[in-house]
């Protein structure tokens, strides 16, 4: 998508020559964030989120090789118990100072029922596409980033785009839960309906999910399309598209006037390659507008469009789960919200507003997907298709400014929280968006009533 003066631009080494031919010269880049100590007073060593703002120092970690050997660990473990996957999530989710339980080596498919793979929740979404596909089957659909291991997709809510396909948990027809006393429980539809209600999306409050039944679809190929559009236009045209393709999102670009449209389509068409990663390109390229014309807006989006609007649709085709999902090398802090689909594109154009308007600092994309619904009590997409927008925030730049400006925008407009994005809602202000809440709050206090999961972060979250 990135034309070659696009890219000269973005390595132009903080120079660059707009206008009457004026040069201007790029702000600095900002410093690494201070890292906090590599280990505490107690010698315990640091552990941190992906992007850098999550910290704990856990007492005991757990890597454990199956279920016998985790539940015998958990016997003696410190509280609070925490299981991590890969750490993408950008709240406290996984912090704890207590035990950190990985499930890295709990991992792989371990059998079949019919079509469905039953597959142990350590396993990462990158590696669950190929070992499916060996036979000959894929999952459905397939987040943004296939970092994850599959219990934290699951935790999270983690989802794709497609107006009629569900998030991943969504797929789940059966769970095994470990329990933080080391009870198994087996669930599903009609065994132990509300552990299985409560348990596809349970922020990790429950005990350790150690692995689950998905359903899975034939591995068929798709047909990616990605082009940019003006900002108007891809809004106007954006309905029609979640009903015409198999997955649709899109990118609105802040300061720009445009859009980056991407479709996914099943073809029988050979396979063309999707070719070398453009995306961090693309961002080099917005951060140095920013640097160079962050005091006007009006010169900003004229360069833009100059510099972009002309770039050339990108085609690949090939097995879905090596084009739906994305590599994501440059680090972000995220908030997204889910928003009843009748709102989201109203929610959308006010955070674009808020944004051009308050701060010239942001460069990043704001995503746009689509999300079929589903029955999971703690599902943000539990009764009604919701629509899902998510602002980011470079990792070296402030992001208070996604609590203060953007969450009250996207409340306002009926949106639920990601779990694992940004947020600071909690206790009754979530109970309000979800019918089910006490339902899932009455099978926790059942489950794990000693509260051996809860850290603080966790009870705040809950209210409890």
């Amino acid at each position: 998508m990135i034309s070659r003066r696009t890219a000269l631009l973005a390595g132009a080494g903080g120079v660059a020559v707009v206008g009457t031919g004026a040069v201007l010269a790029a702000t600095h880049e900002k410093p690494e964030p201070p890292s906090p100590p590599a280990t505490d007073a107690k010698g315990h060593l640091l552990w941190r989120n992906w992007s850098g703002i999550q910290h704990a120092y856990p007492a005991l970690r757990l890597a454990p090789k199956d279920e016998g050997e985790l539940a015998a660990a958990l016997k003696a473990a410190p509280d609070p118990i925490r299981v991590v996957g890969a750490g993408h999530s950008f709240t406290a989710l996984a912090a704890t100072n207590g035990t950190l339980v990985s499930l890295d080596q709990m991992s792989g498919i371990v059998g079949w029922d019919g079509d469905e793979a039953i597959v142990r929740a350590g396993t990462r979404l990158g590696a669950l596409g190929p070992a499916l596909a060996a036979k000959g089957r894929a999952m459905a659909n397939l987040p943004d980033i296939n970092k994850q291991s599959l219990g934290g997709a699951l935790g999270t809510g983690t989802h794709g785009t497609g107006k009629t396909l569900k998030a991943i948990h969504g797929d789940v027809t059966a769970l095994t839960l470990l329990t933080p006393d080391g009870k198994l429980i087996d669930c599903s539809a009609d065994k132990r309906p509300e552990v299985f209600n409560a348990a596809r999306v349970s922020v990790g409050a429950l005990g350790i999910v150690t692995q689950a039944q998905l359903k899975t679809t034939a591995n068929r190929r798709l047909r990616r399309r990605v082009w940019l559009e003006p900002y108007e236009e891809a809004l106007s045209k954006a309905e029609q598209r979640w009903n015409a393709h198999r997955n649709f999102e899109f990118y609105a670009v802040p300061f720009t006037g445009l859009v980056a449209n991407i479709t996914h389509d099943e073809t029988d068409d050979p396979a063309e390659a999707r070719g070398p990663d453009s995306d961090t390109a693309f961002l080099d390229a917005l951060k140095t507008l920013r640097n160079l014309l962050g005091f006007s807006t009006s010169l900003r989006k004229a360069a833009a469009k100059a510099l972009l609007g002309g770039t050339k649709p990108e085609t690949a085709v090939d097995e879905g789960w090596k084009l739906l999902s994305t590599e994501r090398p440059v680090r972000f802090n995220e908030m997204e919200f889910h928003i009843p689909h009748q709102n989201q594109l109203a929610a959308l154009t006010a955070v674009v507003k808020a944004i051009e308007k308050h701060r010239p600092d942001v460069f990043f994309p704001i995503e746009v997907r689509r999300i079929a619904p589903d029955d999971a009590w703690l599902s943000p997409f539990q009764g009604e298709p919701r629509g899902s927008v998510a602002i980011h925030a470079y990792y070296k730049d402030d992001y208070a400014f996604l609590f203060e400006l953007i969450q009250p925008i996207l409340i306002s407009h009926g949106g639920r929280p990601h779990w694992g994005k940004l947020h600071s809602l909690a206790g009754e202000q979530l109970a309000g968006l979800y019918p089910h809440w006490n339902d899932f709050l009455k099978v926790r206090a059942e489950l794990d009533p000693r509260g051996r999961m809860l850290t603080p972060y966790m009870r705040g979250l809950l209210g409890l």
